[in-house]
Order: C-alpha cells, then sequence, then structure tokens
C-alpha cells in the first residue's frame, strides 16, 4: 500500500511534527507512514483522511490483490 501523505502535506505546507500532533501520533510514525516502512491502522488512516479533508481511499492508494 502506498499512500500521498508527504504529498499532501507539502502542498499544504504542514511539517511532519504538525501533522503527527494532530493525529496524535509521533513525528517518526509520520516518517514511517512516508516511507512505506509501516501501514497505518484503520484509524489512524481515518484521522489521517478526515485532518485532510478526504477519504481513506484518496490518501492510501491500494494495490489489487494487496491484502
Amino acid at each position: 500500500m502506498t499512500n500521498r501523505i508527504a504529498e499532501l502535506r507539502k502542498e499544504r505546507k504542514i511539517s511532519q511534527a504538525e501533522l503527527a500532533d494532530a493525529v496524535d501520533v509521533t513525528r517518526q510514525t509520520i516518517i514511517s507512514l512516508e516511507s512505506g516502512r509501516y501501514n497505518a491502522s484503520l484509524l489512524l488512516a481515518h484521522r489521517i483522511a478526515k485532518y485532510f479533508g478526504l477519504t481513506i481511499e484518496e490518501v492510501f492508494l491500494f494495490e489489487e490483490g494487496e491484502v
């Protein structure tokens, strides 16, 4: 699964720390999400999508056949 977190964050000129504070995680979690080392839980994915005013599917991109 890939995501558009870095792209959305940069478009809005938001730092990793600001996003982390807004969705109640550490900056390291945001770094891990952006680099693809970590997949968000459903709750975190919802928080991030809501923060950007988007759906989960608009932020997190699922490839066909992924589990």
